[in-house]
């Protein structure tokens, strides 16, 4: 099978288009024809090494965590999935190896979900690692109605689904973006503050009271986040650990069959927006990488197989 593959940590040089073996299907698992995956910063960050002190990697690796495509074989014992299920899927593994930016990938069938016929294959490849950590931070939060919660980085990927999330369950969002971006944030009901300089002063201006609960989804933003949160309050962030020293959480995204399956739903119903910027052929995830870690792009970038 066609995949893009590296040899080593490295920069995006490292990249190929390489053959690579066709994933065999075990125990418990369903075998994938990709037709979309997403690019995450997660991605090029574990090809710069940057994850060695936490995953082992196993080379060639073919990067990518996201997925939506068609089953294409299961494994035994796996009767809730059949060829030709539509499906998406967060497909981390605990050795960074046979990632998802190839033709086929093997995936434990409870991380697998069925993509309801609403969604389009975009929207499922774009959901999974954003949509579940989002979902991990509210709960983590244990965010509910009447609580006003502070979300640093609202109008990225992941905030931006968290922002939504928040508000269905009955929350007050106020949102930290560039001004750029304030508009996308006030169209949903949230109230965006700018971040940068002045930041604290900005927020208790729109939140006297301070705040039950927040979500730091940036990171370097701890002091702050400290400063505005109530007696009591609770503090999740999925980029600075130092969170832990202060009573709060730092969060990891699981792959999480089930919990996708909601949120999918939730999109069918079009309860929850995700926002797509552009699609790379497979040849062109370099190139992806690059907007990708420059910042320009207004919502999730896909790679495209077939």
């Amino acid at each position: 099978m066609r995949a893009i593959t590296y040899d080593q940590y490295g920069a995006d040089d490292v990249l190929r288009l390489t053959d690579q073996p066709t994933p065999k299907v075990g125990p418990g698992e369903v075998r994938i024809r990709v037709t979309r995956a997403s690019v995450n910063p997660v991605d090029w960050k574990v090809m710069s090494g940057g994850l060695d002190a936490l995953m082992d990697a196993s080379f060639p690796v073919i990067p990518g965590w996201d997925v939506a495509g068609v089953v294409d074989e299961v494994g035994p014992d796996v009767p809730e999935f059949a060829a030709d299920d539509r499906v998406a899927a967060y497909a981390r593994k605990q050795i960074v190896s046979a990632g998802t930016f190839a033709e086929y990938v093997s995936v434990m069938s409870d991380d697998v979900a069925a993509v309801p016929d609403q969604v389009s294959d975009d929207v499922a490849a774009g959901l999974p690692l954003t949509g579940l950590t989002a979902l991990r931070v509210l709960e983590t939060l244990a965010v509910t109605k009447g609580d006003t919660l502070l979300v640093h980085a609202a109008s990225g990927g992941v905030g931006y689904l968290a922002a939504q999330l928040a508000l269905a369950a009955g929350a007050s969002v106020v949102g930290t973006a560039s001004p750029a971006n304030h508009n996308k944030l006030t169209a949903l009901g949230v109230t965006p503050v700018a971040h940068g300089e002045g930041l604290a002063e900005r927020l208790a201006q729109v939140a006297p009271d301070g705040f039950d609960a927040v979500a730091d989804l940036v990171g370097d933003v701890l002091d702050v986040s400290l400063g505005v949160l109530r007696e009591g309050g609770r503090l999740a962030s999925v980029a600075d650990p130092a969170v832990e020293e202060h009573g709060g959480r730092w969060v990891w995204v699981r792959p999480d069959g089930e919990r996708l399956a909601q949120l999918l739903d939730e999109v069918a119903g079009e309860r929850l927006v995700v926002e797509i910027d552009r699609s790379f052929p497979l040849e062109e995830v370099a190139e992806a990488f690059a907007v990708s870690r420059e910042g320009s792009a207004r919502g999730k970038l896909l790679i495209t197989l077939s």
